[in-house]
């Protein structure tokens, strides 16, 4: 379903734009030193393109637009997300760094004024401002509702009038509950009334496997139906676990763009080569590639250039050897210590070609 654009930085979402994949940083914000701005430049290249940060007080605005100016001095292009709650003067902060996008909802805000202020300076700055509704904090009148999915598209579209009267248009708007049915309902109703575009998320998903399960299948009938123009995989683990789950849904459902597919088996007694090791020592290098192509890790040679015949590039055990192949044609055999920098630099060769 096309919706109108909203830029978050200088990424479009929504309209024919591509589905942009962000995160949310785990605790809270401190020292911005080069290690930070080092994990960040990483987490981008992993395929985050838009990072939140919680800001419950006004210091950590003052830490937020901080790392804001930084990664402009160190040409890190990660458009940053302020979460705002009760406090407007947090947010009239923010926005006076280069503070991508802010979330807020006008009913925890305050009085109407506080708003205003609020919404004249994000207009000035060309700032777009997230409308976020949980299941979980609906107002009172709408948490006694028996359809929970409606509650939570009501709950949205009071929020979405207040900008609305004001003639705001920069909006976007999630949906969230913590079961895939509501989820699901609650989006499509608000999709099928709005052009406003959708961040999708289930939240409070999980920890790491039942979470991107479940996301996934929340996911799916959404993405497939054109509903979402950003997405959040909400996991109880790491940033970059949601960032690679998020970028994999949608490179499942032909959504993601460029981007390597990375096959490798699940190790039984015939092993002969750790892939586990293998897939964690290169799982940044090959994330940060952009190509459509194939790249098979496997045990032994019973998976490797057989079943892995099919991978454009593939790495996989042999006794006490390690062969590297592509589509089927064993390129070279290896010792186990040279393995990694034989991979090195045959992917270096491929990506060259």
């Amino acid at each position: 379903m096309k919706t109108r654009i909203v830029k978050v930085g200088s990424l479009p979402l929504g309209g024919d734009s591509p589905i942009l994949t962000q995160t949310m940083w785990k605790s809270p914000l401190g020292e911005i030193d080069d290690a930070l701005l080092a994990r960040l430049a990483a987490l981008k290249s992993l395929g985050c393109d838009i990072l939140r940060f919680a800001c419950p007080a006004y210091e950590d605005a003052e830490r937020l637009g901080q790392l804001a100016l930084s990664l402009e001095v160190a040409g890190i292009a990660l458009p940053l997300v302020a979460d705002i709650h009760f406090d407007w003067r947090i947010a009239l902060r923010c926005l006076d760094f280069p503070i991508a996008k802010i979330r807020i909802n006008p009913g925890n805000i305050g009085e109407r004024w506080k708003v205003e202020e609020v919404l004249a300076k994000a207009r000035d700055k060309a700032v777009p401002i997230r409308i976020g509704v949980n299941s979980g904090s609906l107002p009172k009148d709408l948490s006694e509702k028996t359809d929970r999915a409606l509650a939570i598209v009501e709950a949205a579209e009071r929020e979405v009038a207040v900008f609305d009267e004001l003639g705001f248009k920069d909006v976007l708007v999630s949906l969230k509950a913590s079961d895939i049915a509501t989820t699901v309902e609650a989006n499509r109703v608000f999709a099928s009334r709005h052009d406003i575009p959708l961040h999708l998320g289930l939240t409070e998903a999980g920890p790491l496997i039942p979470g991107i399960v479940k996301t996934a299948y929340a996911f799916q009938p959404l993405l497939s139906a054109g509903i979402g123009a950003t997405i959040r995989v909400s996991l109880t683990d790491s940033e970059e676990n949601e960032v690679m789950a998020g970028r994999e849904i949608l490179g499942a459902l032909g959504l993601g763009g460029a981007m390597l597919d990375i096959v490798s088996c699940p190790r039984c007694g015939r092993n002969t080569f750790d892939t586990r090791a293998f897939i964690e020592r290169w799982r940044d290098r090959l994330y940060a590639v952009r190509k459509s192509a194939t790249i098979a890790v496997m045990g032994c040679v019973v998976n490797g250039p057989g079943e892995g015949k099919h991978a454009d590039l593939g790495i996989c055990g042999a006794g006490n050897s390690v062969l590297i192949f592509s589509h089927g044609k064993i390129l070279r055999t290896v010792s186990l210590e040279d393995a990694d920098r034989e991979f090195g630099d045959a992917l270096d060769a491929f990506l060259k070609e």
